[in-house]
């Protein structure tokens, strides 16, 4: 789950599939009661029909907790983005980030650095669409150190300057869970 109507949707499914549940958050579900398998497969069935899967292996459960905690500082967080991430992940995940780090590239196929700036290039395309702020306030908001090093940083990834993505806009950006 990666936004505010993923787990609107989670919710109705718990709530349709009558699962009594205390939490759901970003790409999370904490249920008041284990559930039966007969229960579970209800829930994990009525999910996929919306494109969602139920995770059951602590390893790809890790990797969803990496990519929920990138996805809400990079996209969700109101504060100018000055993180160490490594830190970030290991204090929210009570974990080594060398291990966090392997079993990341592992799974995924990309280091989470690179996963990082796939999600702030993603972050900067819907800035510049909204057309509110100027680079240098994107540049600032995010943490690049210049503009010039968000410019590199966009181009490398997308192939396009800041200035000609502005240009051609809407049917360049990527959904979330795509990214």
């Amino acid at each position: 789950m990666v936004c505010n109507r993923c787990i609107h949707v989670v919710k109705q499914e718990l709530e349709n599939a009558g699962v009594s549940y205390s939490n759901v958050g970003l790409g999370e579900v904490i249920v008041d009661n284990d559930l039966s398998k007969e229960k579970l497969a209800l829930v994990a069935s009525n999910l996929a029909k919306h494109g969602f899967e139920v995770l059951d292996n602590s390893r790809q459960q890790l990797i969803e907790k990496i990519k929920n905690i990138i996805i809400e500082q990079v996209h969700y967080s109101t504060e100018e983005q000055r993180y160490n991430y490594s830190e970030i992940l290991s204090k929210s995940l009570h974990k080594d980030y060398s291990y966090i780090s392997s079993l990341f590239s592992e799974v995924e196929g990309i280091t989470i650095e690179k996963y990082i700036i796939n999600q702030k290039i993603e972050r900067v395309k819907e800035l510049i669409i909204y057309d509110e702020l100027n680079l240098s306030e994107i540049a600032y908001k995010l943490g690049y150190s210049s503009v010039a090093h968000l410019s590199n940083q966009f181009k490398k990834v997308t192939g396009l300057t800041p200035t000609y993505f502005r240009q051609v806009g809407q049917n360049k950006r990527k959904s979330l869970d795509k990214v």
